[in-house]
């Protein structure tokens, strides 16, 4: 599993880093084809963020989570990210390597909190997005917004080759935004 770390706003030892790439590279067993994790660490509100995105194929999960303590957090996004896998393995079984889903034994970890000065900013744009909207069905773009954890997902449709969205909806339902065009 390759790995990008990103440390928002907070220098964190290489210890923690360490850690998480030992944490996550556990669930590189999920994965057929060499999957790309990045880790993004932040402090917010005196909570320590971890944000985990893992990019296999076309498969990205994303999950965000925030503890008192980075080790903690990066534990939660890892447990998170394992029962995300298995809330969604029977969609999942044909893009994930088989026999993903046996049981592993879990270590357990050192605490530490890392919470630096708070800053005080104005709006603004913090991010920006570009990328290709690739041809799928509804249920695909559904599954692919679950995945992402969303509440909205842009692709392109299969059947027609036009722009559409899926959004998840208040009644607990999904929507469907389509081009006319």
């Amino acid at each position: 599993m390759k790995f990008t770390f990103t440390d928002k706003k907070v220098n964190l030892p290489k210890s923690v880093h360490n850690y998480a790439e030992k944490k996550v590279g556990k669930l590189d067993r999920y994965f057929k084809t060499e999957a790309e994790a990045k880790l993004v660490f932040s402090v917010e509100k005196d909570r320590n963020k971890v944000e985990l995105t893992i990019r296999s194929g076309s498969t990205i999960l994303r999950v965000a989570e925030s503890t008192s303590d980075m080790f903690a957090s990066v534990d939660a996004a890892v447990t998170s990210m394992e029962r995300q896998l298995r809330k969604h393995k029977t969609r999942l079984e044909k893009r994930l390597r088989q026999g993903a889903f046996a049981p592993q034994p879990e270590a357990a970890g050192e605490e530490t909190s890392f919470v630096p000065e708070p800053e005080e900013g104005e709006y603004q744009v913090v991010r920006t997005k570009k990328f290709p909207l690739k041809p799928m069905t509804v249920d695909e773009a559904i599954l692919q917004m679950d995945l992402l954890g969303h509440n909205f997902f842009a692709f392109k449709d299969e059947d027609g080759g036009a722009f559409a969205v899926v959004y998840k909806r208040n009644d607990g339902g999904y929507g469907l935004i389509e081009d006319e065009g």
